[in-house]
């Protein structure tokens, strides 16, 4: 009897260990199927960002073609039809020449926040310097008043710091009215009034634009300011004035950070104006060719703008983080990547940002100690996998590929516009966090440049960051002004 126990208990714990092994069998088998699953969702991903050079090229070539057809068209409304640029002639009509001297003050206007700055320019060879910034917040009171309220609360804030940073030595500054550069970073805050100016319009002379200047410019006259506001224009245009001043070659500026935009100069047939600058608001280019994705059209439906800002979708540091949580988001669903359930914070929209996906992308330590970190502070994923921290820097690397090859091929395609490719040396100045902090995407740009134009041509075109950082462009916008006669604009 004591035998046949002993044997059924065998038995039984044989059967036991043989369940047992085959239900880790079946769990290791379930977790191979399902980590082929999330690599073979991030593969077909990587193949549909893909920018080869053939592609980049037929990017590049479409953008010319819009940036022909909006230009031949004389209003916004007869080029919407033919072109997804808006190409805004601005009404700076002088750009610095590097011989620039004295003291100059600038402002910028970014959401809510007024960024008031001066400096001394040298002249030729000589860089920035005696630079002071300041920035105020707009307060919600004065945001909820008047446009004239806001107007009056701006001027008096320019006042307020011109006096606590006046002129030194020199002398006739003291005595004459003196142009301030008044540049606009997007996005700017709906409250404000400055959102209806030229961005809207292809013509420089935009009534609602005048309107805003002449108030700014009466307003400061009130104040015995002896300021004159002489444009309203994007920042990138303020990029493109400082990118002169240091080098005759510099023919485009780019900003690459939350926001996205190009400007460049054309030349022109006014011999008052040798050149247009212009602004191209490239962040609405739109092509066939672009490599868009089952995530990117969920981002755009998802978006305040459905249907708009699809270059800028791509490639700007507001949504490049997006792009990345969409796919982890899926990788979580389909393949439990993350455990058996989903992170309740990777459902949140736009909950990671372009320096947190830098740092993830960027981290070299063997076991992607900064991945788990930022997957932990960020999403609440505890315990993450190496092969899942891998899995993320990989994602990370095929929308920051895409996004950086494909505004180098706008760069490519704005030097083929001008015709320079092949004949001159053109620098392109760019400036925002995304190309300045981002080394990954910034090395991925310039390539892309390198292996559009070749070794024949690639020395023609030099990208190279801003001078003087965010917000300066202002003051090299105002240090021009001193190539022409006073405005007898108030």
């Amino acid at each position: 009897m004591r035998n046949a126990v002993v044997v059924a208990a065998a038995v039984g714990t044989a059967v036991a260990v043989v369940a047992a092994g085959a239900l880790i069998k079946r769990w290791k088998l379930m977790k191979e199927q399902r980590l082929k699953h999330a690599r073979n969702i991030i593969r077909r991903f990587a193949r549909e960002c893909g920018t080869p050079v053939s592609k980049l090229w037929q990017v590049a070539d479409d953008l010319v073609s819009h940036m022909k057809a909006s230009l031949a068209s004389p209003s916004s409304d007869e080029s919407s039809s033919l072109s997804t640029l808006n190409m805004i002639i601005s009404n700076v009509t002088s750009l610095p020449n590097g011989d620039e001297e004295g003291f100059f003050y600038g402002v910028n206007l970014h959401g809510t926040n007024l960024l008031f700055l001066c400096a001394r320019l040298g002249g030729k060879n000589k860089p920035i310097s005696d630079l002071q910034r300041e920035e105020v917040s707009i307060p919600p009171h004065v945001l909820a008043g008047s446009s004239m309220e806001i107007t009056d609360f701006v001027v008096t804030e320019i006042a307020n710091f011109v006096s606590s940073h006046p002129v030194i030595d020199e002398d006739d500054n003291s005595k004459r009215k003196m142009n301030l550069g008044f540049t606009l970073s997007f996005p700017v805050d709906d409250a404000l009034p400055f959102t209806g100016t030229t961005f809207q319009r292809k013509n420089s002379n935009d009534p609602v634009r005048k309107g805003l200047m002449k108030d700014l410019n009466k307003a400061l006259k009130n104040l015995g300011t002896k300021m004159h506001v002489f444009a309203l224009v994007d920042e990138t245009i303020g990029g493109l004035a400082g990118g002169r001043y240091y080098n005759r070659d510099s023919v485009a500026a780019i900003t690459l950070a939350m926001r996205t935009n190009a400007a460049y100069t054309e030349p022109s047939e006014d011999p008052n104006s040798p050149e247009l600058v212009i602004s191209m608001e490239w962040g609405n280019f739109r092509s066939p060719h672009l490599p868009l994705t089952s995530f990117d059209t969920r981002l755009d439906s998802e978006s305040s703008n459905p249907g708009s800002g699809v270059f800028e979708k791509l490639i700007s540091g507001m949504y490049l983080g997006e792009i990345v949580r969409l796919v982890l988001l899926k990788l979580a669903h389909e393949t439990a990547l993350f455990g058996s359930k989903v992170p309740p914070k990777l459902m949140i929209p736009y909950g990671l940002s372009s320096p947190d996906m830098a740092a993830m992308h960027q981290d070299t330590s063997e076991d992607r100690e900064v991945v788990g970190e930022k997957l932990n502070e960020i999403f609440g994923i505890n315990n993450s996998s190496l092969v899942a921290r891998e899995l993320v820097a990989e994602v990370c690397d095929i929308v920051t590929e895409r996004g950086a090859r494909l505004a180098g091929a706008g760069i490519v395609g704005i030097i083929k516009k001008l015709d320079r490719i092949e004949k001159r040396k053109s620098v392109v100045t760019v400036e925002g966090g995304l190309y300045e902090h981002y080394r990954i995407f910034r090395n991925y740009l310039h390539s892309s440049v390198w292996q559009m134009l070749g070794k024949d041509f690639s020395d023609n075109v030099i990208v190279e960051h801003s001078h003087g950082g965010t917000g300066t462009g202002a003051l090299f916008l105002a240090a021009a002004q001193t190539h022409k006669p006073p405005s007898s604009d108030s």
